[in-house]
């Protein structure tokens, strides 16, 4: 028990030195053992450790008040890589982008392959030589259209995605820890990650496609709300007479909107509902609502932001998402 104590300690220091490292570039001993509340001794073994292992390298010296210069240690980002994959829609064509990235984002390399209707050899494939490529990949982040249960993705308006196992299949075939989502969420939690004002809020994302049904993100308590077996916000089973797979005019089209977003309020009173669509400009907008809301009191209202940025959102939402999986699990850094 006790060497099983002992090994959390030591796990959850090197980690305290592994954040501080990231979030410093570069530091001295002297300046890590201030930043972890750890001392030089306890510092210097930890150094060593990540030393050998080639996560940090040793940079230039400083001057060192009056005393000897000290050495300086550099964070190595691209220590560990993630491989994220989007499954998008392009020009009414199925496409995959897949970017290779280090542990400041930065875009190693970034690729788009024609892969139509989920040609499930050429999507493992195409992994096979990215990952044979870039060994120090150690997580794999997969966004797509669709909702898995149970590791089967059992809700997608790609029919050939339906049934598929995909996270059972990827980690067996290449040994990497596989992170699945949900476009919307990743879309929300993209548009979340580069706002800190909207910590501490509830935020709705809601995309309506061009040819398919809408779905929704909610994001809460920096994270997102799944609800059972991943279905919160399967928005397109609302009680709405609406023929999701074919084309809406725009009056149509903005009173459902509107109506979804009455809902909405109502269930979840959400700090902000940002809107990803293309069907109508801002100004179109904002006279429908304030006079749908004229007709339809609600006790709460929530700021109603429309977006374009969807494939933005869904990209940086998918990096944040699997960098987050090479976190380490104990450390108390901040």
């Amino acid at each position: 028990m006790e060497k099983a104590n002992g090994n959390l300690v030591k796990e959850i220091n090197v980690n305290n030195v592994r954040e501080a490292m990231k979030q410093m570039e570069t530091a001295t001993k002297s300046q890590l053992a201030v930043l972890t509340k750890l001392s030089v001794v306890t510092i210097n073994s930890l150094i060593k450790e990540l030393l050998d292992l080639g996560e940090i390298f040793e940079d230039e010296t400083v001057p060192s008040n009056g005393g000897r210069p000290a050495l300086t240690y550099r964070y190595n980002y691209d220590f560990s890589l993630a491989l994220v994959i989007y499954m998008n829609e392009k020009q009414g064509k199925d496409v995959v982008l897949a970017t290779v990235i280090n542990l400041q984002e930065k875009i190693i390399v970034r690729e788009e392959h024609n892969i139509p209707l989920f040609d499930r050899s050429r999507f493992y494939e195409m992994i096979d030589v990215i990952v044979s490529q870039y060994p120090r990949i150690k997580v794999i982040g997969i966004g797509i259209p669709g909702q898995s249960v149970n590791g089967e993705i059992t809700v997608s308006s790609h029919e050939k995605l339906q049934g598929v196992r995909m996270i059972e299949e990827i980690q067996g075939q290449f040994g990497l820890p596989v992170i699945l989502e949900n476009d919307v969420n990743a879309a929300i939690s993209g548009y979340c990650a580069r706002r800190e004002s909207v910590e501490n809020q509830c935020i709705l994302g809601v995309y309506f496609p061009e040819t398919s049904p809408p779905g929704m993100g909610i994001y809460m308590d920096r994270k997102v709300v799944k609800g059972k077996d991943g279905m919160a916000g399967e928005i397109k089973f609302l009680p709405i007479d609406v023929d999701w797979n074919s084309s809406l005019k725009t009056e149509a089209f903005i009173e459902i909107v509107c109506t979804i977003i009455q809902t909405l309020n109502a269930v979840l009173a959400p700090d902000q509902i940002v809107i990803y669509q293309s069907m109508i400009d801002e100004d179109t907008w904002a006279r429908s609502w304030k006079a749908y809301k004229s007709k339809h009191y609600m006790a709460s209202y929530a700021e109603i932001i429309l977006l374009e940025s969807f494939h933005e959102d869904f990209e940086a939402g998918m990096r944040w998402l699997t960098l987050k999986e090479l976190e380490p699990s104990f450390s108390v850094f901040k």
